[in-house]
């Protein structure tokens, strides 16, 4: 898979204060790429490197394999944090305004903008204020007016705050339709469900550094506790006589049907098959399954130290 875009050490400072310590990364292009931390972490110092609103003081970004330039901030669309819409103009006339800005013509605007609002549902906005909007309102505006020059890359700052599950499923979707087309997304959130839900890959910065990079399913593998769960029918004592001294066992669980659950946790993968055998042997086992970390334990150990 082909990379859209390098970030090669960069550094940033502020004052006394690092924002950036040479931190490295790489996005595949059609991707859509988690970028996490704390606050405070340093990402949204990153997004504005990219996005050519601020300078590194060392190393560069790559876009499409040469040196950012300000021609290719045309080719990204950005969706920051803090929303920038103008609450004393019409919905439909800033929408307008912003898509000419990104280099369309008023006809093409005007026909990607019925486009998006039929699509949301919110063609009665067009003639409205903003200020007459909610939040959430307001920011489906916003992210219309950053996908619709259909740029190349998407940069999208905690883009479902302010909206209710329904709406935020609704933008997922969006988002990863937008990544099927051909888009590239960098996605920078706190919110970890989403993103197991819709990143294929992830970088977690943490005090100006960046500690853990790669795939979404191979770190949460990677980081597995070697903690796995025992579905079985028999006699609960036999089974934590049967693996005494092979592994240790975490908490039982109510029983599902006429099955219970036990978890346990193993201390080395040599051993998972012989804690399997022992469990066959003492009880009618139904299922032996691992349980994969989930993002938001990996993010909790990350930023502890605990990995």
């Amino acid at each position: 898979m082909k990379d859209l875009l390098t970030v090669e050490h960069v550094t940033k400072q502020y004052a006394a204060h690092t924002a950036l310590n040479d931190v490295s990364l790489t996005i595949p292009e059609g991707s859509v790429y988690g970028l996490l931390g704390p606050n405070g972490a340093g990402k949204t110092t990153l997004i504005r490197i990219i996005n050519r609103i601020t300078a590194p003081d060392s190393g560069r970004v790559l876009f499409d394999g040469h040196e950012i330039a300000p021609e290719d901030v045309y080719r990204i669309g950005y969706l920051p944090e803090e929303r920038g819409l103008y609450k004393k103009m019409k919905v439909g006339e800033q929408a307008l305004f912003f898509a000419r800005l990104k280099g369309l013509s008023r006809r093409d605007a005007m026909a990607r903008l019925k486009e998006w609002f039929e699509k949301f549902g919110i063609q009665s906005w067009w003639d409205k204020k903003v200020e007459e909007l909610s939040k959430g309102m307001a920011q489906k505006v916003q992210f219309i007016v950053t996908v619709l020059h259909e740029p190349r890359l998407l940069i999208f700052d905690e883009p479902f705050s302010g909206f209710d599950p329904i709406n935020a499923n609704l933008l997922k979707e969006e988002i990863l339709a937008l990544r099927d087309k051909g888009a590239t997304v960098i996605f920078s959130t706190h919110n970890m469900s989403s993103v197991e839900e819709i990143c294929d890959h992830i970088t977690l910065i943490n005090k100006s550094r960046n500690i853990l990079s790669g795939r979404v399913d191979d770190i949460r593998r990677r980081h597995g506790a070697n903690i796995f769960e025992v579905a079985y029918r028999g006699d609960e004592e036999a089974l934590r006589r049967a693996v005494a001294g092979r592994c240790e066992i975490l908490e039982g669980a109510a029983e599902e049907s006429v099955y219970r659950t036990l978890k346990l946790h193993v201390a080395s993968d040599d051993e998972v098959r012989a804690v399997i055998a022992a469990v066959n042997e003492a009880v009618d086992l139904r299922s032996f399954r691992e349980i994969i970390p989930s993002m938001n334990d990996i993010f909790i150990r990350a930023v502890n130290g605990q990995l």
